[in-house]
């Protein structure tokens, strides 16, 4: 499960403020945030970048799992 919340309350970036900068809607964020839908690739690693992570932590993956 995505973690884009967890990070955004960590780092006190509201909604509306993370998705100006990503550039989508805030309803977009909303989704990913629960998981209606996924982000594409290209913004997991924005995201990431964004909050100095791997996308694997974004992801909630941890060294050992297995699909």
């Amino acid at each position: 499960m995505l973690k884009i919340k967890e990070f955004r309350f960590k780092n006190n970036i509201k909604q509306k403020e993370l998705s100006l900068i990503l550039n989508v809607p805030a309803n977009t964020l909303c989704n990913w945030e629960t998981g209606i839908c996924e982000p594409p690739l290209e913004k997991l690693i924005e995201i990431a970048n964004y909050f100095k992570t791997s996308v694997d932590d974004l992801l909630g993956i941890t060294p050992g799992d297995t699909a």
